[in-house]
This record gives C-alpha cells, structure tokens and sequence, in this order.
C-alpha cells in the first residue's frame, strides 16, 4: 500500500490504514480507479489514471502531487509488491481533518494505492471462469445514479452495491440499469455491450454512464473484426432495453473480467442462449492486447527493486 499520509510505500499488512477522520471515510468525498497487472505489466495505467484526474476535478479533490508523481508511484509499488498478475487501486481523497460535512476542515488532499495479487495465472491467459458458458444479468430494481455521478468514478458506491446484491438475491451475476426513457445504461461495476442480429457492436454512449477504459479498448480493437468481416459496424450509441432485447449478443465489459458473455437477461435468452462468436473474439483481442499491447497500453516496471 502507498499512502500520502504515511508518506510512502508500506509493506506491513497491520499499517494499511487510512485515517478515520478522511473525507472519503466518513463522508464519501474521494474517487479511485483500478489497473491490471498482467505477467509483468501495467495494463492501461495512463487511461485509468487520466480517469482518475478528470474525476477528481469533477468531485472537487485536489491532488499532493504531480500526475506525473502519482503514476511514478503507482510502478514503484507495482514493482515492490513483486506482484506478476492481479489489480492496482488507488484513491484521491479530500483528506484528514474534521468529522464536518464542508471539506474546508480537510489538512491537504490525500493519495493512496494498493497492489492486490490475483494469486493464480494471469487471468487474460486463464480466461474468467465463466467465459465459455457465460452468465445471467436482471434488470436492476435499485434505481441508477444521476448522470452527473455516474460520469465519476467515486467512492459513493451504494447504489452499485446494492444493484449487485439484488442481481445476486435473484440468482444472477449482476445487473443492468435502464434509464427513465428505456436505455440501456450500465452495470454496477461494468459496462454492456450488444451485437445486432445485423452485425453491429453497440456500446451504450458514455454520456449518461462511466467512460469504460476498457469498453474504449474493445471500440478501439473491434474495428478489425469489421475489417475479417465479422461484424458490420462498430459505434458507442445509445440504445434502448426493446432493441438490446433482440440482439445476438450480450457482454459485460469491465477491467477486472475484461469480457464476459450474458447468454439471458431477465429469464429471457440473449440471442440462441449461447456464448457468441463476437464475444469469443473479441475476449481472445483483450486478452492478446494485454500480453502483446502497444506501449502506451503496457507499462512494464522492474520487479527487481
């Protein structure tokens, strides 16, 4: 763990702390951001972190440092906690000082990391467990956030919470918002993607919802499945629950997973009921782009300091 407050790297478990009187504790004032370690690398850190920044300024958070000092941090952590495969979380918060609802009691902003180790094979090798049969999504009945919060990625994750615990209570993997006027929004800690049953990928815009770093990595990639003939066109466009309904296929994309197929959605079938062929593709081009990815998508750092 890395923490500002501390002022540095610590390697004890016993003083991962963040004090008690932190904004983002006792007042969800902090946002985060989450990277990939994959064998050895750092997968999409500048995105992420760039995330990071444009959802600090949005939550009003100042930063202890450099955007420059914060990603030198993150490698270094990454290369002391000699961590091969797993995540890197990190926060931007208010910072220490009061227990009042104004952040103006607050000493500085304050910055902290963790490294967590998958503790097995790097998981674009491996594949998420689920990636062959695929799984179920519900419609949320928590209602989603505002546009205005849900553009941020904050620590304010009740509503994501509880959207996941009621996916679960129904015996789902997770669900999907839907806005007032029927589109298609989110999930609670992912976005979704669709294929038409005329070959278009459809990913929901990022005007009402999160920017997805990897939803922008599959639009980035898919192209080349236009190219083979795969699919037709590739577009981040809204679309409404009716037509997602009738889609071919449907996945959830995230940076922990980074791609898994829903083969039903609310009882329903997605499509034949069955993994498709787009999602397949496009998990083996995740997976491919995390191993052999252009430099600015693959950070490597020395595991030897």
């Amino acid at each position: 763990m890395y923490s500002s407050v501390v002022g540095g790297i610590i390697l004890d478990p016993s003083m991962m702390v963040i004090p008690i009187d932190d904004h983002m504790v006792h007042r969800g004032h902090g946002v985060f951001d989450t990277a990939m370690i994959s064998d050895g690398y750092l997968y999409e850190l500048d995105s992420h972190l760039d995330r990071l920044l444009i959802s600090a300024a949005k939550a009003k958070i100042g930063s202890p440092f450099s955007r420059e000092t914060l990603r030198a941090i993150l490698v270094q952590m990454a290369a002391a906690s000699k961590c091969r495969n797993g995540s890197i979380k990190y926060w931007l918060s208010a910072g220490p000082g009061d227990f009042l609802l104004s952040p103006k009691g607050c000493t500085d902003p304050a910055f902290y990391a963790v490294v967590i180790a998958s503790g097995g094979a790097p998981a674009p090798a491996a594949g998420h467990p689920r990636l062959r049969e695929g799984v179920r999504a519900v419609t949320s009945a928590v209602p989603m956030k505002h546009p205005f919060f849900a553009a941020m990625k904050s620590v304010n994750y009740l509503p994501n919470a509880l959207a996941m615990a009621d996916a679960e209570e129904r015996g789902a993997y997770a669900s999907v918002w839907v806005d007032d006027a029927g589109g298609v929004a989110e999930g609670p800690m992912m976005n979704v993607a669709f294929v038409t049953r005329g070959g278009d990928l459809v990913v929901p815009a990022f005007d009402r919802v999160l920017s997805g770093c990897t939803a922008k990595r599959v639009l980035a990639l898919a192209p080349r499945l236009v190219d083979a003939g795969v699919l037709r066109s590739v577009a981040a466009v809204g679309i409404s629950a009716a037509e997602a309904r009738r889609c071919a296929e449907m996945m959830f994309v995230g940076s922990g997973l980074p791609l898994l197929p829903v083969v039903e959605w609310d009882g329903q079938p997605v499509g034949d009921g069955k993994v498709g062929k787009v999602a397949l593709a496009l998990s083996d081009m995740l997976c491919e782009d995390m191993k052999t990815g252009p430099e600015r998508v693959l950070v490597p750092y020395d595991q030897t300091s």
